[in-house]
């Protein structure tokens, strides 16, 4: 195993990486003087991923939506116990999480760490499922799919994505439906894990407190090798139009949510770090605290400080801007900032305001470096993205205002929006008093 150093002189930083004999790629960002440490084991599989074929196959795979998050959920399970309580004994704490297109595993802790590396390495390769513990989860994830059809966050966000998309399945439910989920057996359930659980399909990341030659050690010692095979995701075509501009729902909120979405055409494929780069410097610039945009919807009362956020957000097959917040009118809040969009196209952007956007950006990024949890994080994301850390805080220094103003003829184009909102449940009329 070659195990790498990569460094950057810009941010005066260093981490440690290999490619396993296994196929698994390892990162290691040692911090001297870190009280703690954090781990996180990945593959770049999520709730996207249920229609697919294998290389070693001739024949494509259809399985229930929601699988990817109950797979995660089961293989804490074993026939030991789960490993939930194995963490306890070391005083780790452990959680994992399934996004639209990767899960991981993880654990922060103080001491113990290479205890609890062993237990995050064992657990994520022995997988356990039957038909009575698969049918006891059904039970509990379907508890769990009918509490956030009722949060109000969840619903705003995902009638977005069923607004703004046709055919791709980050339209649905990161955990399915009850429906799908009760389609879940122990047969899919392996299928999916030893297609996706591939080591070649997976990343371990680790910051903090560590020392790398232990780390490598012990990877070395508890991988389990498996042959490599190639994953092809199928995506049924997606139309750039939006399916609805408008979507409506109400709830019970005490002040109304919105989310203002963006479509972009992806069918060239993922943007490079340096389409990102410029795309946050967009958003910088446009939205932040420090924006005309920002003082103005503040100004009138539109939004609040701590609900109003921005972000890019984009996967295999699907890239939107989103902007979300609370307001008491988020029509004006969406018409004000089609109208940002449409200024900055006509006037360009601001020499200063690029400046002073790029230094919050780079500055925001070098101290996420302080943070463990912030690197690891970033890190397996980036390398699911085909994408590196360095070369991200890189693309910020090396942008261009050209190229930023250039990202608005393909971004934030008024006629590819759908503005979700959720507002409160309209008040019964009261009776007449005689």
């Amino acid at each position: 195993m070659k195990i790498t150093e990569v460094t950057s002189e810009r941010v005066k930083d260093h981490y440690y990486t290999a490619r396993h004999p296994s196929g698994l790629k390892i990162f290691v960002y040692p911090k001297a003087g870190s009280q703690s440490a954090y781990a996180v084991f990945g593959t770049r599989y999520g709730s996207i991923d249920t229609s697919f074929k294998r290389s070693d196959e001739q024949d494509a795979c259809e399985v229930p939506e929601g699988i990817a998050h109950f797979l995660e959920h089961k293989l804490f399970e074993s026939e030991d116990g789960d490993a939930f309580a194995r963490y306890a004994k070391t005083g780790a704490s452990a959680n994992a999480y399934t996004s639209f297109d990767m899960t991981c595993y993880l654990f922060s802790c103080t001491e113990n760490f290479y205890d609890s590396l062993e237990i995050l390495l064992d657990f994520v390769q022995s997988p356990y499922f039957t038909e009575q513990t698969v049918k006891k989860e059904q039970g509990i994830i379907g508890q769990e799919i009918r509490m956030y059809d009722d949060d109000p966050q969840w619903r705003v966000m995902f009638n977005m994505l069923r607004g703004m998309y046709w055919n791709h399945p980050v339209r649905i439910d990161i955990a399915g439906t009850v429906e799908s989920i009760s389609e879940i057996t122990p047969e899919l359930l392996y299928r999916c894990y030893h297609t996706f659980y591939n080591l070649n399909n997976m990343a371990l990341c680790v910051a903090g407190n560590v020392d790398p030659d232990k780390v490598f050690a012990m990877v070395d010692r508890m991988l389990k090798p498996a042959e490599p095979i190639e994953i092809e995701r199928i995506f049924r075509p997606e139309p750039p139009q939006v399916r609805e501009t408008r979507v409506e729902e109400h709830l019970s909120v005490a002040s109304p949510l919105f989310q203002l979405g963006f479509k972009e055409d992806v069918s060239g494929g993922r943007g490079d770090i340096r389409k990102i780069a410029e795309t946050e410097l967009l958003l910088e610039i446009m939205a932040s605290e420090s924006s005309p945009l920002f003082g103005s919807l503040l100004e009138q009362g539109l939004i609040n400080e701590a609900s109003f956020s921005y972000e890019y957000f984009e996967g295999s097959g699907y890239a939107a801007v989103i902007f979300s917040g609370e307001s008491k009118d988020p029509d004006a809040v969406a018409k004000a900032v089609r109208e940002e969009a449409d200024r900055l196209r006509r006037e360009g952007i601001d020499p200063q305001a690029f400046e002073r956007a790029r230094k919050a950006l780079y500055g925001r990024n070098v101290a996420a470096l302080n943070s463990a949890e912030n690197i690891a994080n970033s890190m397996i994301a980036l390398t699911f993205a085909d994408r590196e850390l360095f070369s991200y805080i890189d693309a910020i220094v090396g942008a261009k205002l050209e190229d930023v103003q250039k990202r608005l003829d393909t971004c934030l184009l008024p006629e590819y929006s759908t503005l979700s909102v959720v507002l409160p449940h309209e008040k019964a009329a009261e009776p007449d008093k005689e």
